[in-house]
């Protein structure tokens, strides 16, 4: 039974294989398209499948999309109704792409793939909520999914049992704590479901000081974690922008413009929709941990990346376990769809060895990439595998930034060392110089520790694996530096040139870090760099941050790992048993704009 699964039409499109319950391939249609959070139907993602597959679109058994159309546009249609006639410009412009596309999504899944197998549909929820559970090691969890909207929904909670999953209870539009969160992210200057994680990484640099103020006037926040929003304050019903006047006079002015200076106000806010979040998260979960008596908790949708929160849950220690998985957001959803359909239609027991890990997007052999840089003359030297570990780590502790692209590519937003840049986390200037020279992005960004299990509770209060980014966790107080006498009142570059720790590249403002464990069972080339970096260093950590620039999608291609690799600041390149120097490039031709267009 070959099932294909898909999301498209709102952002991150993507599309996964299953074969007989397996997990055969998964990705992300922007990595290819390079159009970052590509709405739009994924089609070189499909073709990616299919030939990881070895199969053509005729032998599919169903095709799965991820929503149900019909009710997204009832949702669209009475809200628009519901606001007349201030909803009639958002109604207008949605029309023209669900009269031609949206609600005639079998015909246009068939046509895309020339297939005439049968398309079949989830509820938004219900594929988050299957992302979550089938993939995760526990034959019994409760499930909670929290995101924007999909059709009504805004978040949900249930359980699963084997191969079943009931889903008891939703919250519905326009209360929704996702569109909360995007309402304070495009308010604070960033884009709506692309800078939610600047809204985070923000939050340190301020204090709670709205919170109260965003509990009282914007939120009604119930003790079973539902909230109700004053939509007075809001514009995302009846307007193509999320907040309103009378939001702007509640923080003291307009929003923040794009690209212009972060002010003390938008650390507060970031600090405070950051504390009414993580409170609402960790009451919706105590809610689901009551009533569902499970000792185990699967966790989905897009705020559930919130790795801030999920540590939150984690330290609440109502569940035992937690399991997140790692492309959370509506990409991962159409993995949730294809299983979701695989254990309501197959007769047999669940797929319990369908997740093998997020390694399952392109991959690119030595011949293929050598093919590549003999092609355009680009000068490399040639290694074997345990040679690649020891030069990359010699020259990551040696101050130099590496590229690192080696076996498949990650499913869902986070690098985890296939699509890599690497770094010094011992040097208090790589995160200014990552930051400026290599990704340019704010300077405040955090980048994420990349460490051996084995190592992890030597640095930071982490008491398990954390594979996938997805939980914040403590730095040790013998780790930590002391902070110096009033540097909370000193400006944003001054508190980040302040060492927190022996690792100061990885180390937040409040000595967290978005920690990423690496086993050699799950990665073993990447962890023999860590481990021959700790040869040379004495160090079991290095900074690990997504290979791609600011408004671009991470790297697939060798040819996209090269465009970025020169463009940039960085001084090597790693791509599978190959390396590059920049001194050796020939000049670059390709500059800022326009680079990942050329064909691979």
């Amino acid at each position: 039974m070959n099932i294909l699964g898909i999301s498209a039409f709102y952002h991150d499109s993507a599309a996964c294989l299953l074969m007989d319950g397996g997990i055969i391939a998964a990705a992300q249609e922007e990595r290819f398209s390079r159009i970052k959070h590509d709405p739009g139907f994924p089609e070189k993602a499909v073709e990616f499948c299919l030939k990881k597959g070895g199969i053509k679109a005729r032998d599919l058994t169903y095709v799965v999309f991820y929503d149900k159309p019909f009710l997204t546009f009832d949702r669209l249609l009475l809200t628009a109704l519901a606001t007349a006639p201030f909803g009639l410009i958002p109604w207008l412009k949605a029309m023209p792409k669900w009269l031609g596309r949206n609600l005639h999504t079998p015909r246009v899944i068939k046509k895309k793939l020339g297939c005439t197998c049968p398309v079949l549909f989830t509820e938004h929820h219900e594929a988050h909520a299957a992302a979550a559970f089938y993939p995760s090691p526990f034959e019994s969890a409760a499930i909670l999914t929290m995101d924007g909207v999909g059709e009504w929904a805004t978040a949900s909670y249930g359980s699963g049992q084997g191969r079943e999953i009931r889903l008891f209870q939703e919250m519905h539009f326009p209360h929704s704590l996702g569109l909360l969160y995007s309402a304070f992210t495009a308010f604070c200057g960033f884009k709506v479901n692309s800078g939610e994680y600047k809204l985070m990484g923000l939050a340190p640099y301020g204090e709670p000081k709205y919170k109260d103020l965003i509990l009282s006037e914007l939120v009604d926040l119930k003790e079973d974690g539902s909230l109700h929003l004053n939509m007075a304050c809001f514009d995302y019903l009846s307007a193509m922008r999320m907040t309103g006047k009378k939001f702007s006079q509640l923080f003291d002015g307009l929003p923040r413009k794009p690209e212009t200076e972060i002010t003390r106000r938008e650390m507060d806010i970031a600090a405070s929709i950051q504390a009414v979040l993580e409170e609402a998260a960790l009451k919706m979960a105590a809610y689901v941990h009551k009533e569902t008596g499970e000792k185990n908790l699967c966790l989905a949708g897009g705020v559930a990346l919130n790795c801030v929160a999920n540590a939150k849950i984690l330290q609440q220690g109502l569940f035992k376990n937690i399991w997140v998985q790692p492309a959370a957001g509506d990409a991962g959803s159409a993995l949730g769809a294809a299983l979701a359909v695989w254990h309501r239609v197959c007769e047999e027991g669940r797929a319990e060895s369908a997740w093998q890990g997020p390694y399952l997007g392109p991959s690119f052999s030595n011949k293929e990439v050598r093919a590549f840089l003999d092609k355009n003359q680009y000068p490399f030297h040639r290694c074997d595998n345990m040679e690649r570990a020891w030069v990359t780590a010699q020259h990551v502790a040696q101050g130099k930034i590496v590229g690192y692209m080696v076996g498949p590519m990650e499913f869902g937003p986070r690098a985890l060392g296939a699509r890599s840049i690497l770094g010094d986390p011992r040097d208090p200037q790589t995160q200014q110089v990552m930051n400026k020279k290599i990704k340019f992005r704010e300077s405040f960004r955090p980048f994420a520790p990349a460490i051996l299990e084995e190592k992890a509770a030597e640095y930071f209060d982490l008491d398990r694996p954390s594979p996938y980014m997805l939980f914040t966790a403590p730095l040790r107080e013998d780790k930590r530096l002391p902070m110096a006498p009033g540097l909370s009142s000193q400006s944003m570059i001054e508190r980040l040139k302040q060492p927190r720790s022996g690792i100061p590249a990885v180390t937040h403002l409040d000595y967290s870090a978005r920690v990423q464990t690496v086993s050699r069972k799950d990665k073993p080339d990447f962890y023999d760099v860590i481990k021959e970096f700790e040869n040379h260093t004495g160090c079991p950590v290095i900074v690990n941050t997504s290979f791609n620039v600011r408004g671009e999608p991470i790297v697939c291609t060798p040819r996209q790992a090269y465009n970025c690799f020169m463009k940039t600041g960085m001084d090597v390149l790693v791509m599978e048993n190959n390396i590059l120097y920049k001194e050796e490039q020939p000049p670059y031709q390709g500059g800022r704009k326009g680079a990942y267009a050329k064909p691979d």
